[in-house]
């Protein structure tokens, strides 16, 4: 998997990150059980301090993207242990997108064919 990072971009490089492991995840290019590079090899990589690429990787594993292993390192573990917890949080995200898409005059077939479109991307 290709982690690019913008450096110019008002996101967070940290974000940015975690944002493009969580696609790689949904994306089938990182899979459960794989190992993810050291925090010192990503960093040095990607041309990052180690603060950031520690902050991306500590996020995701409290998100239960990954686990650490002293043994293997940053470990892709997708975890979900309450399903309904993990659609409220996904409801209380969207709730921006949603009210932005109705500002803007986006109809609700239109949202409709527009994440239709992102999972086929995915799936």
């Amino acid at each position: 998997m290709l982690i690019e990072i913008d450096f110019n971009s008002p996101q967070a490089i940290y974000i940015q990150l975690r944002n493009q492991i969580v696609m790689g995840i949904a994306q089938e290019e990182l899979r459960d059980g794989d190992s993810l590079p050291s925090v010192r090899s990503l960093a040095n990589t990607l041309g990052v301090n180690m603060h950031t690429v520690n902050k991306a990787y500590a996020m995701l594993r409290s998100e239960g993207y990954l686990i650490l292993d002293r043994r293997r390192g940053a470990v892709i573990q997708v975890e979900v242990e309450n399903k309904d917890h993990e659609i409220e949080k996904i409801n209380h995200n969207m709730r921006m997108v949603v009210a932005q898409a109705i500002c803007k005059g986006i109809s609700r077939a239109e949202m409709h064919a527009v994440i239709d479109e992102m999972y086929d991307h995915f799936l």
